[in-house]
């Protein structure tokens, strides 16, 4: 809608900001309203494999049932965008040509890191989110790490998968195998993001620190006992 009530901006910039804060209200409803989300998952679902509480199965299952619950959704929200979106006006398609321009034409390896590097956003989102203390902290942690992905802009597996699905249904040039080598690719990076560079660093960190305090204490304890 930004693209088609304002199709040109003062400088790339402007635009890339403006596209980066509307994309942070969806990540706001979807995180504080505590939806089930994929790249969320590949953080906190991987924390109980580590911790020895489930096994690398139910892990997959997990995995495979929001991220196909998920794509569905992204699919119906893209058909009712390319259905009432241009009958009402609200909708320019070629904008979501535009948005779909900036994901597709790229090649593997980069859909790959890019990937990686929202993946990671969206880890490190999740790992701050459950930490925070209250709701202000939880918005304000979303709508940066959020806003970030989107001014990249950074490949988003379900972010994107709305952008790209509109553009085909909208005849926009793009193709379902255009669409196909965006998901899988960004979703292989989706996955490496989340899981190797926040869950399982942050989660080695965290049982390093919590050996070293219990170390001292025992340490501590030894020392008061002579």
């Amino acid at each position: 809608m930004a693209l088609t009530f304002s199709p040109s901006f003062s400088s790339e910039l402007v635009k890339q900001l403006v596209l980066a804060n509307v994309s942070a209200v969806g990540f706001v409803l979807v995180i504080l309203g505590q939806t089930e989300l994929f790249t969320a998952h590949t953080t906190l679902g991987l924390l109980p494999v580590l911790n020895g509480q489930a096994a690398v199965a139910d892990l997959a299952r997990l995995w495979g049932m929001i991220y196909v619950a998920n794509l569905i959704g992204c699919t119906a929200f893209a058909g009712l965008i390319a259905v009432t979106g241009p009958a009402l006006g609200i909708v320019d398609p070629s904008a979501f040509g535009s948005l779909a321009d900036a994901l597709v034409p790229v090649s593997a390896w980069a859909i790959t890191l890019s990937g990686i590097i929202a993946g990671w956003l969206m880890g490190l989102l999740t790992w701050l989110v459950a930490a925070s203390r209250d709701s202000v902290g939880e918005f304000l942690v979303t709508w940066v790490v959020a806003s970030a992905i989107g001014f990249g802009p950074f490949h988003h597996s379900l972010l994107g998968s709305t952008e790209v699905l509109t553009a085909v249904l909208l005849a926009q040039g793009v193709s379902i195998a255009d669409f196909v080598h965006f998901l899988s690719y960004t979703t292989i990076g989706n996955v490496i993001g989340g899981t190797v560079f926040v869950a399982a660093l942050n989660y080695g960190h965290a049982i390093r620190g919590s050996r070293s305090r219990e170390l001292d204490i025992d340490v501590a304890e030894e020392d008061e006992d002579h």
